[in-house]
């Protein structure tokens, strides 16, 4: 299987919130194994889950609180709600380290 089917693949699984990672991990070892019990199981990575607040997402990319702003919007950072509350949002830590190391968000 190319690279790139993988990728499209394991994107997509991503997209469904009902899949766990590890699951995830296990459909994807499935199908570049054509079906075959991969021989020890793959390591689970878990992304870091910690949402940070708007302000301390502009804090540490150096830039504004418009800017943070215009970045969810574009879509370059997924707003998340903090659990229990209906207006507070924040970001994922983990995309905010990806967008400072140069990586896309994803």
């Amino acid at each position: 299987m190319l690279n790139t089917t993988a990728n499209l693949l394991g994107t997509a699984l991503k997209t469904d919130p009902t899949i766990t990672p590890a699951d995830r991990v296990a459909i994807l070892a499935a199908i570049k194994n054509h079906g075959k019990p991969p021989d020890k199981p793959a390591p689970v990575i878990v992304p870091e889950c910690r949402i940070v607040r708007r302000a301390e997402t502009a804090r540490r990319l150096s830039r504004s609180l418009r800017t943070v702003d215009l970045l969810a919007k574009t879509g370059v950072l997924h707003k998340m709600k903090f659990p229990g509350r209906t207006r507070a949002a924040g970001f994922l830590s983990s995309e905010i380290d990806n967008l400072l190391v140069g990586r896309e968000a994803k």
